[in-house]
């Protein structure tokens, strides 16, 4: 579970990160959770929107996403939104 300190330092790394997850009008996918699951296990941390043409909100997404990932909800803005997963077999993982 992530505390604030925690949240106020990933949400600093989180600035210089590329969006890579993409939320369409599809929704949550069984693709859409198996890259971000994928892009968890590698990174970490990623950086998610949901388009224009979904039906979801940004926070119905991020809820919905972090419980099929298992992944910790970081923040929501306007239509991005963070997610963090810790990787304890990654070496050179994030720091908490």
């Amino acid at each position: 579970m992530l505390n604030s300190k925690h949240r106020a330092a990933l949400r600093a790394l989180a600035n210089g990160e590329e969006t890579i997850v993409f939320i369409g009008k599809g929704g949550i996918t069984d693709n859409v959770v198996h890259q971000a699951a994928d892009a968890l296990k590698a990174r970490e941390l990623i950086k998610c929107r949901v388009l224009e043409n979904s039906l979801l909100s940004a926070r119905e997404a991020c809820n919905e996403l972090s419980l099929k990932t298992g992944a910790e909800q970081v923040q929501v803005i306007g239509s991005r939104f963070v997610l963090y997963l810790h990787n304890p077999e990654k070496k050179d993982g994030i720091k908490l």
